[in-house]
């Protein structure tokens, strides 16, 4: 009897294996640019049903214990490597000049590689075998041009201009990714998109959110679920959540589309977002600062009359770039058909 009371304390106060997450980013022929996040395993099952366990799996994905300052690696499939540090949080960055990576693409230009801890003085259990999958995408020599859009009321009902997004947080805490509504034909467009007029364009389309990298497996799995062509889901931190932001500091949103258009100066880009908050605005800028660079501006209707028109009067006089104000998704399909995107 005392060695199954023993067997059970220490079974209580086992520590939770280790694990590295790699979010899906982009790259270059010859640039890796690789992000994600060391964390302890916290066994979340996103197919879980009750209230309980996803309130439970909530709590999870955002009670997490970080793997801070921990030296990782990345092996690519011919042998290469290259190594980074997890920051005080847990993230990891690895932003490298690396000649060839187009070579190791696949037909939808994504680059497959593997990535480990390399610390021997951790001293802690690391699942599969400490060699953890991740993927980077190289927009193909096909693509005429990219897609950049928000989620959140854009391809995912979520509630964002509900009274201090209280629909957010239900829909996040009580609803399972597989059970979750994509915006009607959403899919269907951003395939049709991703397939180009030609239809072998590939496309690549991006997905930018204000939402932290706590949901960034909830989010991939609803876009699975949903059909969405893949492509790189670029979140925040919850460092940045409580950070003050500076007066001439741009949203995190712009500065991740910025980055995106920077790292590939020579392919236009068509933004898609909702009226609900500031996507408008900053789609806007992003038009005026990068000259000729977007083809198009899709936004979203929300269930708001007073942003709603506000948005309306902010495009007023915004000609040079096509915009539509979607109501349903075949408005945009036609649209995108009339211009040549599809």
């Amino acid at each position: 009897m005392l060695k199954d009371r023993n067997f059970n304390t220490m079974s209580i106060f086992k520590k939770d294996k280790l694990q590295i997450i790699n979010f899906q980013s982009y790259g270059s022929t010859n640039r890796l640019y690789v992000r994600g996040r060391a964390i302890e395993d916290e066994n979340i099952n996103l197919d879980q049903k009750g209230i309980f366990n996803l309130m439970q799996n909530t709590w999870k994905r955002f009670e997490t214990d970080e793997i801070k300052n921990s030296p990782i690696k990345i092996i690519f499939s011919n042998g290469e490597t290259a190594e980074g540090t997890t920051d005080e949080d847990g993230y990891y960055l690895i932003d490298k000049n690396i000649e060839g990576l187009q070579k190791l693409a696949n037909d939808e230009g994504w680059v497959n590689f593997a990535l480990s801890f390399t610390d021997s003085n951790l001293k802690r259990e690391i699942l599969l075998k400490n060699r953890f999958p991740g993927e980077m995408l190289i927009p193909s020599e096909n693509a005429r041009f990219g897609v950049i859009s928000d989620i959140d009321d854009t391809i995912l009902h979520t509630g964002v201009v509900s009274s201090l997004k209280w629909k957010v947080i239900l829909n996040t805490m009580f609803k399972r990714a597989t059970k979750r509504l994509q915006l009607e034909g959403a899919s269907d467009f951003y395939l049709r998109l991703h397939h180009g007029k030609t239809g072998n364009e590939s496309n690549p389309l991006f997905y930018v959110s204000h939402s932290p990298w706590n949901l960034y497996r909830y989010l991939a799995l609803f876009l699975k679920t949903n059909n969405f062509p893949k492509g790189p889901i670029l979140l925040r931190s919850m460092a940045s959540f409580r950070m003050r932001k500076k007066n001439d500091e741009k949203p995190q949103k712009q500065r991740e589309i910025s980055n995106l258009l920077k790292a590939y100066p020579f392919l236009p880009f068509i933004l898609i977002g909702d009226s609900g908050e500031k996507d408008g605005d900053i789609y806007q800028e992003i038009s005026r600062l990068f000259p000729g660079r977007i083809k198009a501006i899709y936004l979203r209707s929300v269930n708001h009359s007073r942003r709603m028109e506000r948005i309306e009067n902010l495009f007023v006089d915004f000609t040079d770039i096509p915009f539509l104000m979607v109501n349903k998704t075949e408005e945009a399909i036609t649209h995108a058909k009339e211009h040549g995107f599809i």
